[in-house]
């Protein structure tokens, strides 16, 4: 195979066979194959599209490309989650000690963030002590004796799709259907879960702007998991606000805590990982059905036994549990400032990527790969779509480490936050859901 007739053919519309894109996945993580005709093929596939099976394919092979984790030797059937991400999206700290405390094995792979926040990995590394960089022997010990276990993403996993992604980023073809779909599922199928659920964001925040969009890339990647054997559903949530209340890396973690204590908390960032979670039970067979699942979650959340399994987590990855009653233990940037509302009226929006860009500028996240952020910078929220404000009151509270960042920030959270005179009704949190067999979709 020349790989020139690989990108003439991609380019003339033509379907690839499977054994031609395994090979030229093979010999691009090898290094065989030079950057120009990676980005040639890429922009092929930009604008003629992918099918299934082409789609299918291409996942696998860089799921294949390196290292693949063996969950076989913990009991039950193993459930990953996704999501495309957005702002306040604190879902998994929730989430995986809230399932796996209904008795389902959490097994985490996450990343760090580029861009509004931290990633699930900095986020956690906000708790004193916790370790991130788990081997793959104390990854699956963790799992066995405490049923959940979070690990950053080791670069043996799916590597081609990081010589992949690194060229879309400069070559203008990150919006791809298919490049997307086989990114995020070739590294959920090589983290060894039977069962996948995908949490696919849409609205301001979210990278697929419209539902339209966010559809269209639940549906590609539900039909890559029916193609290869791992079952996989997808919920598109809303994401025209931030989801939680926190936006910063301690900040999120300590309303993950008051959500897990029923103490405080966003009751979207609850709703949203109940719902993630009845469904992930139902996918491990655990609950017969979505209600089910809620109300067995719901109880689990009432009565400490989530919390409980969140302090294990902590303890068993070298955490400080203490942090559960004592906040000081989390950092938190010195410096504050409260913005406040500059009219009476009511919230008719609040754009959760200015919320986002916000909070990257107090520290809170990256704009590039490997900045040092501040795990006690952020905001916090005391606004949300619909409520009704005074002249004065806050909207938000920020929290950095440099002082001379506050007067920009609260000028881009001012700007996010749109102030009028009528009531407005407050956003659909559950645009809908997709399996290989169905979409049930809010009209």
């Amino acid at each position: 195979m020349r790989i020139v007739d690989l990108i003439l053919a991609k380019r003339d519309g033509h379907e690839l066979p499977a054994e031609e894109i395994n090979a030229f996945i093979t010999a691009c993580t090898a290094g065989e194959i030079p950057d120009y005709q990676v980005a040639a093929f890429l922009m092929a596939v930009y604008f003629r599209g992918m099918t299934a099976a082409e789609t299918a394919a291409l996942t696998l092979a860089m799921a294949n490309s390196g290292a693949t984790v063996d969950l076989s030797a913990i009991p039950g059937v193993k459930v990953d989650k996704h999501s495309t991400g957005g702002v306040a999206d604190t879902t998994t700290l929730v989430l995986a000690p809230l399932v796996a405390a209904a008795g389902v094995p959490v097994a985490k792979m996450s990343g760090r963030g580029l861009g509004f926040t931290g990633g699930t990995i900095d986020k956690l590394e906000a708790i004193p002590g916790f370790r991130t960089a788990l081997s793959g022997g104390e990854f699956l010990a963790n799992l066995g004796a405490v049923g959940v276990a979070i690990t950053g993403q080791t670069a043996d996993i799916a590597p081609a799709d990081g010589k992949l992604y690194a060229l879309r980023d400069v070559t203008g073809t990150i919006e791809s259907i298919p490049l997307i779909a086989s990114s995020v599922m070739s590294k959920k199928i090589a983290a060894g879960a039977d069962k996948i659920l995908l949490d696919v964001k849409t609205g301001s925040g979210a990278f697929m702007k419209t539902p339209q969009d966010a559809v269209r890339l639940a549906e590609a990647m539900v039909a890559i998991g029916a193609r290869v054997g791992r079952e996989t559903m997808a919920v598109i949530s809303s994401m025209d606000e931030p989801l939680g209340l926190a936006v910063g890396n301690s900040l999120e973690v300590a309303e993950a805590i008051d959500i897990l204590a029923g103490t405080g908390g966003a009751p979207e960032l609850r709703e949203v990982c109940l719902t993630l979670g009845a469904h992930m039970l139902v996918l491990a067979g655990r609950a017969a059905d979505f209600a089910a699942g809620y109300a067995e979650l719901d109880a689990l959340l009432a009565n400490g036994a989530a919390l409980a399994k969140f302090a294990a987590l902590v303890a068993a990855q070298g955490g400080n549990p203490a942090i559960i009653t004592n906040r000081s233990l989390l950092p938190l940037a010195a410096d504050r400032h409260t913005v406040a509302c500059p009219e009476s009226g009511f919230v008719q929006a609040v754009d959760a990527a200015r919320i986002g860009y916000a909070a990257m500028l107090l520290g809170a996240g990256r704009e590039y790969k490997g900045q040092q952020i501040d795990l006690g910078a952020g905001l916090v929220m005391h606004c949300r779509i619909g409520d009704k404000l005074a002249q004065g009151q806050p909207l938000a509270t920020l929290y950095t480490g440099d002082p001379a960042k506050l007067p920009v920030a609260a000028a881009v959270l001012r700007a996010a936050v749109a102030i009028g005179p009528a009531p407005v009704a407050r956003a659909r949190l559950i645009l809908g859901t997709i399996t290989a067999a169905s979409a049930h979709l809010a009209e």
